[in-house]
């Protein structure tokens, strides 16, 4: 007999439609699988025969075949298990096969016929709606996940014989929402009112967050750049629901959404150390997973200690930081992956990190050439906002008075995020960051007296194409804050000032 069965498998972040087609029919007993499948998969005949025999349903001695198609794509992790199981008892007529119409299966199954969770159960319910599946049959670990995607009926299983039972005409018992753990809930964020001196520093941030600029920060150690860092999700804006959407979508297919029956609400933080390797940070493996990037995606991605990370691995935040996303290429085929992210990143100016003090700074010029050569120029390019600071004095460390907090800072931030919203309205630019070179006149216009002046720093501090067009788009961001349709000079100064710094230490 023959049976079919709708599963779906993950390929980047999009879901892909699979068939299960079981076959038996006599002939020399064997029980062959087919179509592409990686390791996991063909262990999934083990698996299934196993739990199959456990649960009291043993493969009798025929010719079993299974094929997955379209035979071209690549079947990779452990949901194939029982959409596998489930078309070989369809076939041999142990469950009614009409139950399986306009239904999608997925789940792994233990050697005694328990279902357990997958990854990536977001993004492939989410497909099943779009194509018309009426029901999806899914571990009930993943309960919770799926049914942040309304409108679908869902069936969350907990073994073999369950599956079974309710296919064969037992009304599925509908299982009581499990409660959020507390390990999901909300903890209270570092605060900005913590953070004691560093006044320009703290105003450099609020503009970087204000547009999503890119921000570096030149300190020496112990200067408080780990600390400011720790505090941006504080004054980040809320995620709208598309971008919950897609941020959870990502953290699925890692297997790192929270099962708390919510979409991710926070913007991601992601602050991976050093040691990191390229494929850790761009995503990696044969089939790939998404990596740092990409987990900080419609985030903060920070980077402390900037030149300690391999110079291979930061070439590759190049490309992700101008097209917001990543392409990896690999031998089962092209993978991206969203990568629209605000890079933070800090650093000390030399080993010792006190360079240009030369009375504490005891660094050679070659290794502080070296140190910093570890930063490459087009990358350095790619920051809107650079900043430096001295070391904190004494009475601002000690001082009482009331620090501005996080909630104070991230109502500005919001206001000005609300006009450049009303601004871009009819466009598919977010932020001031995203507004392309053919826009700038559009939303950068300057006067003729500006343009002069922006032609003698364009001049003098040899700036890229890209470096002049950051700096008008943080000069639009500050012009924003400060509530004005037009920049003023006030404002490109500023913008300017955020450009030099770098300059001081490279050139």
């Amino acid at each position: 007999m023959y049976s079919q069965i709708t599963t779906a498998t993950v390929c980047g972040l999009k879901s892909v439609c699979v068939q299960v087609e079981a076959d038996v029919c006599d002939g020399m007993p064997v029980f062959e699988m087919v179509g592409f499948l990686s390791s996991e998969v063909k262990e999934a005949r083990e698996r299934v025969r196993t739990a199959l025999h456990n649960c009291g349903y043993p493969l009798p001695a025929k010719r079993i075949t299974v094929n997955l198609s379209p035979a071209d794509v690549r079947k990779s992790g452990s949901g194939f298990d029982l959409p596998i199981a489930a078309a070989i008892l369809a076939a041999l007529g142990k469950i009614r096969q009409d139950a399986l119409k306009d239904t999608l299966v997925l789940g792994e199954i233990s050697l005694n016929g328990t279902v357990q969770p997958i990854r990536g159960v977001l993004p492939i319910v989410a497909k099943a709606k779009e194509i018309g599946i009426r029901r999806c049959i899914l571990p009930y670990g993943n309960q919770a996940e799926a049914k942040l995607i309304p409108g679908i009926d869902l069936w969350a299983v907990e073994d073999l014989k369950e599956l079974i039972s309710c296919l064969n005409g037992r009304p599925y018992p509908v299982k009581a929402f499990p409660e959020e753990n507390e390990m999901f809930r909300r903890n209270a964020e570092p605060d900005f009112s913590e953070l004691n001196g560093q006044k320009s520093v703290r105003r450099a941030c609020e503009v970087a967050v204000s547009g999503m600029h890119n921000f570096l920060m030149i300190w020496p150690p112990g200067s408080g750049k780990t600390m400011l860092a720790k505090r941006i999700p504080g004054i980040l804006p809320p995620m709208t629901e598309k971008e919950r959407l897609e941020v959870s979508k990502i953290y699925s297919v890692c297997g790192m959404l929270p099962q708390s029956g919510h979409l991710i609400d926070r913007r991601p933080f992601r602050m991976p150390h050093h040691t990191i390797s390229p494929n850790g940070l761009s995503g990696g493996g044969i089939v790939p997973k998404p990596g740092e990037i990409s987990l900080a995606h419609k985030g903060v991605l920070f980077l402390d200690e900037l030149p300690e990370y391999k110079k291979s691995t930061l070439e590759i935040l190049r490309q992700p930081m101008e097209d917001k996303e990543i392409t990896l290429v690999r031998q089962s085929g092209t993978y991206r992956y969203p990568a629209d992210f605000m890079l933070v990143a800090a650093m000390n100016p030399c080993k010792c990190g006190y360079y240009p003090d030369r009375s504490r700074c005891r660094c050679r010029e070659a290794e502080i050439a070296g140190y910093l050569g570890k930063v490459s120029k087009p990358l350095l390019d790619r920051m809107d906002i650079c900043v430096e600071a001295p070391v904190i004095r004494y009475e601002e460390l000690t001082g009482t008075k009331a620090n501005e907090s996080s909630a104070e800072i991230r109502n500005r931030v919001m206001q000005a995020l609300e006009r450049q919203r009303f601004r871009f309205r009819e466009t598919e630019i977010s932020y001031n960051s995203q507004i392309s070179s053919k826009d700038m006149e559009r939303y950068c216009r300057l006067s003729c007296s500006q343009q002069i002046y922006m032609k003698e720093i364009y001049q003098k501090l040899e700036l890229s194409a890209r470096g002049y067009y950051k700096i008008l788009k943080t000069a639009r961001t500050i012009a924003d804050l400060d509530d004005c349709a037009d920049i003023r000079d006030c404002h490109l100064n500023e913008a300017v000032c955020y450009r030099i710094q770098d300059k001081k230490y490279w050139e």
